[in-house]
C-alpha cells in the first residue's frame, strides 16, 4: 500500500505494526457506485421531515376514528359515582382579608341554576356487599346505637348553603321535629335525636390573609347556636372544611365549644387541600391518621372534662376522600360516623352508600339528603331499608 514501508525492509521491521484494514464486503466499484447514489439523496433535515409525515399519515390511517379517545377503563370504574355538590364563589364582590369577618359574601350555587351537564351513568361495580353486622359500640355510654340522629346542615342566613340558612332557629326546630317524626314512624324501636350542623370554617377560592383558603365563622354566631341548642336540649355539630390548614389546627381551635356536652364535630375532606389545590376545583382528602388523631383527641377531651362521649362525622362521597381508609377503626370513648355524602337520584345515592358504607363498614353509618337536588327525595322508609340502616341522617 502507498505510504507504507516494503515488507521486511528496515523501516518495516522497526516501525509499529500497521493498522489492520477493515474487511470489505463489496468490491471497490460497488462501493463507489453506492457512494455516488448517496450523494444524490436529500439531506438529513429533509429525510427527517419525510419520516415525520409518514408517521402522521400512518396514525391517521390506522388509528382510532377522528375525535374518539380511548379512555382509561380502570379510571372510569373508580371515578363513577354520585354527582358532587357544586360551589360557586364567583359571585363574591370582595375578597376577605381577615378570617374573622362575616361569611355573607360566600355564595353557594343552587345546583338547579348550574348549567346542565350530562351526568355519566354510574358503572356497575359488581362489588361484594359485606353482610350487615350487629352494632356493638366500644363506647356503651354514647348516643349510638340507642338513638338515631337527625340533623339540618348549612350556614346561617345563607339559603344557598343548605336548609339551615333558609329559616330562623325556631322554625328550623319545628321542621326538624316534623322530619324526625317520619323516621320514628318508620322505625318505632329507635328514638330520634335532632340537631343542627353549622359550618364553622367555610372554604374559599382565594387564599385569605393566612393562606388557608378558609373563612372562620364568627365566634358570636357559634355561641348563639350553641346556646340555642343547649336551651332546647338538641345537638350541635360543628363542621370544619379544613382548606390548607391541618385537621389538628381546626379541631383544637374549636375546643371551647367542644368542651360543652351537647357539641360534636364533623370533618369535611372535600375541602381539605394540598399545596396547589383550590377548593371547588379539586376534591380534597384526609388520611386515616387524621381521623384517628381526631378520634383520640375527642376521647381524651371528654375524659378530661368529664362529659359524655363525642360523635365524630366524616363526610365522604368519593373513594379518594379518605386515604388509607382500611386503617380507620373504632376508638373507645368516641363514636365515628362515616357519612355517605353527595346528591343524586335514589339509585345513585344507593350506589354511593354501597361503596362508601356497605363495602367497608367501620363503626356507625350516615347518609346526607339534599332537599333541592335529590330528585326524587328518598322517603324515610327507603332510607331505613338501606343495608346497613343509617344511624345518622343529615338534610341539607
Amino acid at each position: 500500500m502507498a505510504g507504507r514501508p516494503k515488507p521486511f525492509s528496515s523501516g518495516w521491521m522497526i516501525g509499529p505494526p500497521p493498522e489492520p484494514e477493515p474487511p470489505r464486503l463489496f468490491p471497490g466499484r460497488v462501493r463507489s457506485t453506492v457512494a455516488a447514489i448517496g450523494r444524490r439523496l436529500p439531506g438529513e433535515r429533509v429525510l427527517a421531515i419525510w419520516v415525520v409525515l409518514a408517521l402522521v399519515l400512518g396514525s391517521v390511517v390506522f388509528g382510532n376514528p377522528p375525535g374518539r379517545a380511548e379512555p382509561d377503563r380502570l379510571a372510569m370504574l373508580e371515578v363513577g359515582g354520585t354527582p358532587t355538590p357544586m360551589i360557586d364563589w364567583n359571585a363574591q364582590e370582595s375578597t376577605a382579608s381577615s378570617a374573622s369577618i362575616s361569611t355573607d359574601e360566600l355564595d353557594m350555587t343552587d345546583e338547579a341554576e348550574v348549567e346542565e351537564t350530562v351526568q355519566p351513568t354510574p358503572p356497575e361495580l359488581h362489588l361484594e356487599i359485606a353482610p350487615p353486622t350487629e352494632e356493638v359500640s366500644l363506647t356503651p355510654d354514647g348516643l349510638l346505637p340507642e338513638y338515631r340522629i337527625l340533623t339540618y346542615y348549612g350556614f346561617p342566613n345563607n339559603e344557598k348553603m343548605g336548609i339551615l340558612g333558609e329559616h330562623d332557629t325556631e322554625r328550623l326546630l319545628d321542621l326538624l321535629r316534623e322530619q324526625a317524626a317520619e323516621f320514628e314512624a318508620a322505625d318505632p324501636s329507635r328514638p330520634v335525636l335532632v340537631g343542627m350542623e353549622v359550618i364553622a370554617s367555610v372554604a374559599q377560592r382565594e387564599p385569605q390573609a393566612d393562606g388557608s383558603y378558609l373563612l372562620d365563622t364568627p365566634s358570636e354566631l357559634l355561641n348563639r347556636y350553641s346556646d340555642f341548642a343547649e336551651a332546647n336540649d338538641i345537638l350541635l355539630f360543628l363542621d370544619v372544611q379544613i382548606g390548607r390548614r391541618t385537621v389538628q389546627a381546626e379541631v383544637e381551635g374549636l375546643r371551647p365549644w367542644l368542651e360543652k356536652p351537647h357539641v360534636h364535630l364533623a370533618l369535611d375532606p372535600e375541602f381539605a387541600m394540598r399545596e396547589g389545590e383550590i377548593p371547588g376545583e379539586h376534591i380534597g382528602q384526609v388520611d386515616a391518621s387524621d381521623i384517628t388523631w381526631t378520634q383520640e383527641y375527642l376521647a381524651d377531651l371528654a375524659a378530661e372534662v368529664g362529659i359524655p362521649p363525642k360523635v365524630l362525622i366524616v363526610h365522604q362521597f368519593h373513594y379518594t376522600m379518605i386515604e388509607n381508609k382500611d386503617a380507620v377503626s373504632p376508638v373507645a370513648g368516641v363514636q365515628l360516623v362515616i357519612d355517605a355524602d353527595g346528591w343524586g337520584t335514589p339509585a345513585e345515592k344507593r350506589a354511593t352508600y354501597d361503596v362508601v358504607i356497605a363495602q367497608q363498614p367501620i363503626e356507625f353509618h350516615g347518609l346526607k339528603l339534599f332537599y333541592r337536588q335529590d330528585v326524587p327525595l328518598m322517603t324515610a322508609e327507603e332510607i331505613l331499608d338501606l343495608e346497613p340502616a343509617p344511624d345518622l341522617i343529615i338534610y341539607q
